[in-house]
């Protein structure tokens, strides 16, 4: 009888816990359906070349948290919730339900019965709390997202199916990282890792970093089945994956096969692609797409040539100016740097007036009702001058060089693409003009990411995409300053913006906290951790005429690196254009300037090119 008891009491404190004091999601109208942007004409098949970046130091995007990495992580491995591709809301994924408690301090997920992993296994409740233990482990080069994960505990087990997350504290972020940030990997694969540790003497706490490339259980659409280390590699699609049964899964993933090769020079990437080598070009030079993309294949509509605009959140980019280091401690000296850059110059004589000039971290922000009024650090040497002067520095008029201390002041910057050279001889050329020098080190990306990981430099490039979900913790909170591996790449931090940061953690209402955000903004304008540069709101692809693809490209919210969810090998245009060619005849043009709301308003959405 007391056994009995016992066991209904641990029942009802199971089910207080997860559903009497908590909210359920989603409501009980939702139904799930098939994506607006899935076309009804993909059909599975074909092979899709990618021209990469730099090769990846990991397949593990925990461990090499860059886009293109994090996009081969994302097609092997599934996060517990997904977005919504019309609103961008969180939405169903490998979790089918949760549930947050009342004082948002407990966040409950319960795994769709039907998951699997590429052996058959179901994926349950304890592959989501091993791989949160793994990645959020002392010793694991996990970076950014220790940041991430810092205000949850380690998850609890309810059932084979079900866990819930205990928080430390209150914040909006928590769902975001619980079920968008965690990317769930099988336990058999951590398990095997560890033991592979112990047998070879080595500290088992070093296990998860050991997970790279050998990847031989996945739970999403791909796998890797080939990989030729610093040039290609090679995902397969998996027919048997479990969501191609389900509504969401009709008309996505449909490549047969993703070729990825890696180029270390864009240049040699290009060149590439003219040949027929790759299939897709995502266009970063203005040159390219002014003056390179031009003749027969072109004209004859060979290659697809279109510019989208949708509503891609817009990141930032600029030069990082590291605060850990003399004299970029000093704020007057950051923003005589940014003052020195003449980006209107750069932008109007190397890249065809193409670009806005940026005067935000978080541009997207702005609109009619929220106009932004940050600074726009304008080119002005005699205003630098004098900002210099402030700081202790002073022309030797000897020998016509800026000095503090008598040392002179050199700017080295840290680059990782040859590219860089080009407009950075502009910089080069106004900064002697008042006896500043300029060293540029140009580094493979391995190598960058190394010492920009140790923060090891002076002055470097870094550019960043934006976010559904914006939060300015693991970038500006002083708390993560010195994080290895951390995107507070400048070693930023305030007291102001860090009472900022805690006053946006407990404020659910995103529009409230984009009332924050904008006043983080204003400050960190001011600040200049960064001489933000110049951006685009929109992608430039380039692409052989090939492809089926939705009228509006991409996804509301996409850019190139979701080729691989909507687009389709389309054997009848691919004969088309191989007789095009050979025949030396035009093919049927397709839209350069795509706007995604006008597609919407012509369409209704469904609408699909092929």
């Amino acid at each position: 009888m007391k056994t009995a008891f016992a066991t209904f009491l641990t029942a009802l404190l199971t089910l207080s816990t997860t559903t009497l004091f908590a909210e359920r999601f989603p409501d009980a109208s939702w139904t799930e359906k098939p994506d607006p942007y899935a076309s009804p004409y993909a059909v599975p098949g074909g092979t899709l070349t990618y021209a990469g970046n730099n090769p990846p130091k990991s397949f593990n995007g925990y461990l090499d948290n860059n886009t293109f990495t994090m996009m081969i992580f994302g097609l092997m491995y599934p996060s517990l919730l997904g977005t919504d591709p019309l609103t961008g809301d969180v939405a169903p994924g490998l979790a089918d339900w949760w549930e947050i408690s009342d004082d948002k301090l407990s966040y409950t997920f319960h795994i769709d019965t039907r998951a699997r992993w590429s052996d058959g296994s179901p994926i349950t409740a304890e592959d989501v709390k091993a791989t949160f233990d793994a990645v959020t482990a002392p010793k694991s080069l996990s970076g950014q997202f220790k940041v991430l994960f810092a205000a949850l505990s380690s998850p609890e087990i309810i059932d084979s199916n079900t866990l819930r997350f205990p928080c430390k504290e209150k914040h909006w972020r928590n769902l975001i990282s619980a079920g968008l940030s965690l990317y769930i990997m099988p336990k058999k694969l951590l398990d095997d890792a560890k033991a592979k540790c112990r047998a070879e003497g080595r500290d088992e706490e070093l296990y998860f970093n050991d997970l790279n490339f050998d990847l031989p259980i996945v739970g999403g659409p791909y796998k890797v089945t080939e990989h030729k280390e610093g040039l290609s590699m090679t995902m397969t699609r998996r027919p048997d994956w479990w969501c191609f049964g389900t509504p969401s899964g009709r008309g996505v993933y449909n490549f047969d096969t993703i070729r990825i090769r890696f180029f270390m020079d864009q240049n040699n990437a290009y060149e590439a692609f003219k040949k027929g080598e790759v299939d897709t070009y995502s266009v970063y030079s203005a040159r390219v797409w002014n003056t390179e993309s031009v003749g027969e294949r072109f004209e004859k509509n060979w290659v697809v040539k279109q510019n989208v605009h949708n509503h891609q959140p817009i990141g930032f980019q600029g030069l990082a100016m590291n605060l850990r280091r003399k004299p970029y401690d000093d704020v007057r000296v950051r923003k005589a740097v940014a003052m020195l850059f003449d980006r209107r110059r750069m932008v109007r004589t190397l890249m065809y007036n193409a670009y806005f000039m940026q005067n935000s971290y978080c541009t997207d922000l702005y609109d009619a009702a929220h106009p932004c009024t940050n600074t726009l650090f304008e080119f002005n040497p005699d205003a630098a001058v004098a900002l210099l002067k402030e700081a202790g520095f002073q022309i030797n008029p000897q020998t016509g060089k800026m000095e503090r201390d008598g040392a002179p002041f050199i700017i080295r910057i840290l680059t990782r693409s040859s590219s860089d050279s080009v407009y950075l001889a502009l910089f080069k050329e106004a900064l002697e003009r008042i006896g500043i020098g300029l060293e540029i080190s140009q580094k493979d990306f391995a190598t960058w990411m190394r010492e920009t990981g140790k923060y090891n430099f002076d002055v470097t490039t870094g550019a960043y995409s934006g976010s559904l979900f914006r939060d300015p913790e693991p970038m500006w909170s002083s708390t993560h300053s010195e994080t290895p591996n951390g995107v507070n790449l400048t070693g930023f931090h305030s007291p102001e913006i860090d009472a900022l940061i805690e006053q946006q953690k407990s404020e659910f209402s995103t529009s409230k906290r984009n009332d924050i955000m904008r006043k983080i903004d204003g400050m960190l304008t001011e600040a200049v951790p960064y001489a933000l540069t110049w951006n685009t709101d929109s992608t430039r692809m380039l692409y052989w005429n090939k492809f089926g693809t939705p009228d509006t490209v991409f996804g509301r919210f996409g850019d190139e690196m979701s080729i691989p969810v909507y687009w389709w090998y389309d054997a009848d245009s691919a004969r088309e254009l191989k007789e095009a060619m050979r025949e030396g005849l035009p093919l049927p043009g397709r839209t350069t300037e795509v706007y995604f709301d006008d597609v919407i308003d012509a369409t209704s959405g469904g609408a699909c090119n092929h």
